[in-house]
Parts: structure tokens; C-alpha cells; sequence
């Protein structure tokens, strides 16, 4: 029988061999676009990313920040980050992303027609860099998105290279705002879905990252001169009229995703005990927007200790809070979270409280809170920021933890962003969850793909050789 498969064999190479000159020709796509308007990359990188982190921050990002938990067989929400579930490991699609806007970026400056697009593209890609290396920490950068050029392999960047380096995440957002400040150009900003084209948006949004960057790496480098050159400028997000957003639609393709998801996967992801207690403290009116009120009583909210091991649990879940109609029914109203005039306030209340500008600390946190209000399309409560516990500062509260747990309680469509705060300033007070599968640790990293270790072997030893074996207990550069 070997003697036949190797006859056969010699046939088919003599075929291949005679249709050579012919080969690549055939098996061109005639109907295939060979290039894409930047105008449709641009819109396809801005909504792709607004897509799949408001999903991830629903089903994964939300469980490490406490706001929802996992009712059934969700190792993630047990801390087990290497068994991501619904989500979990958005490094693919980042990086998709990424290499996506450094197409656009490289036609933005090889093609004086697409100039306009160059200033977006850089803070784009600094957006997406940040939240993936706050994320892990060290990841390919300087190397990576160079396919074509041959490295498939790119080693792992530090993060404070990532951050402060060449081409880093600060010198792209300083650069875009030169760019887009000296654009003199007629071609519109087309596929904009953030900000209708509009390039002075895009530019208070550079200021804006730029300021949040900084002070997220200020525990580990003196920033205080930048951060108040920016605040004094005031050339950033102010208003909500300025927001980076991305408004869903009701109905498909532009939905929120989870909106049509079925029901049953829906229904997984209920309130945390951690938000109920917060939001029950603060006597938060956004409660009964962000859940519902348990099927038993519709007068009680009910949250569960993230981390229930399902096995051994058992539950009504009609005495829980399932995820707020905003999320399913009333869809149509939700935002994807780029960066917001809220957001900012507290950031700039946190700079204000740690001296790094010179502001009414104050004055920002109760800007924030009442814009983040406005945002959820919640009433303000006339007492709410003049009485303990949400008043700044009444009563000996500490004011970093009154500015964090607002900034987390709004940012609750906004991917992992709550998580990363905690991180860095360890408010809200996360508990230990029920049954975890992490020593009882809250994580700090997420882990690298195992794809990585397939694909980038090497280097992805050499940076997991850094974090304690790719541990998710090893904090990122700025949080140690």
C-alpha cells in the first residue's frame, strides 16, 4: 500500500509543478477588496472596541470590580482568570484593534488625503495600548503589529516604556494634539462615531488621557508639573456634551450585546454584595437603574458574595437583584464608556486632594457626581452630597475613597476600568470572596493568553519569569 501513496504523491507535485506559472493568479479572489477607505477602518476599530469591552465589562470586568457576581459554574468569578468564561481575555481583540488603527495611522501618513486621520489614530492607539497594559502590565509593543515586516515573535515591552517611552502612550497623546492642532487640511473626519468628526473633541480627549495617565503612574513618577500645566490649559473634557461616548442602538447591529443575548445568560449576572452594600450606604437612587428588585419583593435589593462555588450552593435566585433594565429592556439609552466629563471631575478631584494641581477638590468631586447622575438619567437627591456618607469629607471620610467608589459606581459600563482603580488606590473596599480559588486574593493582573506561550514562546517565558510564573498576584509596574 506505501508504494501507491507515494506514486500518488510524485502525481500530484508533477501536477502542482505544471500549473506553477498559473498559481497565484488562480487563487487571487477577483471579487476581494484589496484596501479599505479610512473611513471605514475608522469607524470599524472605534465601534469593534465599544462592542466588546461594554460586553466584557458586563460579564467579566464587573466580577473582578464587584459590581455584578456569577450564579453559575464561573470560575473567573471565583478568581480562576485562566478559565475565562463569557469573558475574560480580551488580549485578541485589542490587539486586533491595534493593528487595525496602525493601518489607519500608516495611511493617515503615507497619503496626504488621509492626514486628517492621523491625530485620532495616535490617541486611539494610545487608548488601546493603556487599557491593555493595565491589564497585564508588560506586553508586546515597540515590536508588536509588525507581521509584514517579518516579526511574529515581538518581545514584551516594560510598562513604564509602554507609558513614558518613545512612541509610548504620553508622547502619542502629546503629539496627536500638535497634529491635530496644525491640521490646516479640507478632508473631513469621516467614521466617527464618537465625536460626529469634530477634531477639537478628539483633542480634549488627548489632554483628558493624557491627565489620566499621568496620574495613574504618579505613585512611581513626579507628574505634578504636567498634571497642572494640563488642568491650567483647560483645554479637556469639561462638559457632558464633550463625552467620548458611543450611543447604542435598541435594536441589531448596534446594540449593546448583552441586550439580545438569551435570557438565561442574562440572568447569571446579578448584583454583587458588595455594590448592594455601597449603594445602601450612600441611600443611592442609581440602584434601580443599575438592577432590579429581587422577584420575591420589589421593595428589597439583594445582592450575592462574589465567588459562589455553585456546586455546593443553592439558592432562590428570586431572592436576588438580576442586572438593571439599562441593560436589556431600555438598551437603547446605554453608552459605550470611552471617557467622560464625570470621570474627569473625580480625576482632577484626586489631583486636587493630593496637591499635584491647585483646585477645589471639592467643588470637582461634587461636579463629578452630579454629572455621573446625569449620565445614568438619574435625579440627583437635593441631600445627597450634603450629608454623610457621600458629603466630601463630612465627618472624617476620606476623601480618595468617596472619589474612587463614585468614579467606580458610574464607570460600571466601562470595562475593567473600577478594577484597575482599585488597583492602584485599593478603594472601594473589595471583600474576599466566597469560595475562591486564589488564596483568597484579590487578583492585580490578568494572566497572559495561553496562546502566547504557543505562538511567542520565548518572550512570553521571559515576561512570565517577571510576573512569578504569569501570576495574576503580580502587580503592574505603577502598583508596586
Amino acid at each position: 500500500m506505501k508504494k501507491y501513496i507515494a506514486h500518488f504523491s510524485v502525481i500530484v507535485l508533477v501536477m502542482l509543478g505544471s500549473c506553477t506559472n498559473d498559481f497565484e493568479k488562480i487563487n487571487v479572489n477577483p471579487v476581494a477588496p484589496v484596501d479599505v477607505q479610512p473611513e471605514l477602518l475608522f469607524r470599524k476599530v472605534l465601534f469593534d472596541y465599544a462592542d466588546q469591552m461594554s460586553y466584557e465589562g458586563f460579564v467579566a470586568g464587573n466580577l473582578l470590580g464587584q459590581l455584578f457576581t456569577a450564579i453559575d459554574f464561573n470560575l473567573f468569578d471565583r478568581h480562576s482568570l485562566t478559565e475565562a468564561q463569557y469573558g475574560g481575555n480580551p488580549w485578541s481583540f485589542l490587539y486586533e484593534n491595534l493593528r487595525d488603527n496602525e493601518i489607519l495611522l500608516t495611511k493617515s501618513r503615507s497619503n496626504p488625503a488621509y492626514a486628517v486621520y492621523e491625530g485620532p489614530a495616535l490617541i486611539y492607539k494610545a487608548y488601546l495600548t493603556g487599557v491593555l497594559t493595565d491589564l497585564y502590565g508588560d506586553v508586546p509593543y515597540s515590536q508588536s503589529l509588525k507581521g509584514k515586516e517579518g516579526n511574529v515573535t515581538p518581545v514584551y515591552d516594560a510598562q513604564r516604556d509602554i507609558y513614558l517611552g518613545k512612541d509610548g502612550i504620553i508622547d502619542n497623546l502629546t503629539k496627536a494634539v500638535s497634529v491635530i492642532t496644525a491640521y490646516k487640511g479640507a478632508q473631513a473626519l469621516q467614521g466617527d462615531i464618537i465625536f460626529g468628526g469634530n477634531l477639537s473633541g478628539w483633542r480634549k480627549l488627548a489632554n483628558s488621557l493624557k491627565f489620566k495617565y499621568l496620574l495613574r503612574v504618579s505613585a512611581q513618577e513626579n507628574v505634578a508639573a504636567e498634571l497642572a500645566k494640563i488642568y491650567e490649559a483647560g483645554d479637556y473634557i469639561k462638559l457632558p456634551s464633550e463625552n467620548a461616548v458611543y450611543q447604542f442602538t435598541a435594536s441589531q447591529p448596534n446594540n449593546f450585546r448583552m441586550s439580545t443575548a438569551r435570557v438565561g445568560d442574562f440572568n447569571l449576572f446579578i448584583m454583587s454584595e458588595t455594590v448592594e452594600e455601597i449603594l445602601t450606604k450612600l441611600n443611592d437612587p442609581r440602584r434601580q437603574i443599575f438592577f432590579r428588585p429581587t422577584a420575591n419583593n420589589a421593595n428589597v435589593y439583594k445582592g450575592l458574595l462574589n465567588g459562589p462555588d455553585a456546586s455546593k450552593l443553592s439558592i432562590s435566585v428570586g431572592n436576588y437583584s438580576f442586572a438593571g433594565r439599562i441593560f436589556r429592556e431600555e438598551a437603547g439609552k446605554l453608552k459605550a464608556n470611552f471617557l467622560t466629563s464625570f470621570e474627569v471631575s473625580f480625576l482632577m478631584a484626586e489631583a486636587a486632594e493630593k496637591g499635584f494641581i491647585n483646585a477645589d477638590a471639592k467643588q470637582l468631586y461634587d461636579t463629578g457626581v452630579a454629572r455621573a447622575f446625569e449620565y445614568w438619567g438619574a435625579a440627583l437627591p437635593d441631600t445627597y452630597l450634603k450629608t454623610a456618607p457621600a458629603a466630601y469629607k463630612l465627618n472624617g471620610a476620606n476623601p480618595i475613597e468617596q472619589i474612587i467608589t463614585q468614579k467606580w459606581l458610574a464607570n460600571i459600563i466601562n470595562g475593567y476600568e473600577g478594577w484597575i482603580e482599585y488597583r492602584r488606590t485599593g478603594f472601594p473596599k473589595l471583600k474576599t470572596i466566597s469560595a475562591s480559588l486564589n488564596q483568597n486574593l484579590v487578583p492585580v493582573r490578568l494572566p497572559y493568553p495561553t496562546t502566547e506561550d504557543a505562538l511567542n514562546n520565548a518572550n512570553f517565558r521571559a515576561a512570565a519569569a517577571k510576573t512569578n510564573n504569569n501570576s495574576v498576584n503580580s502587580p503592574v509596574w505603577w502598583d508596586k
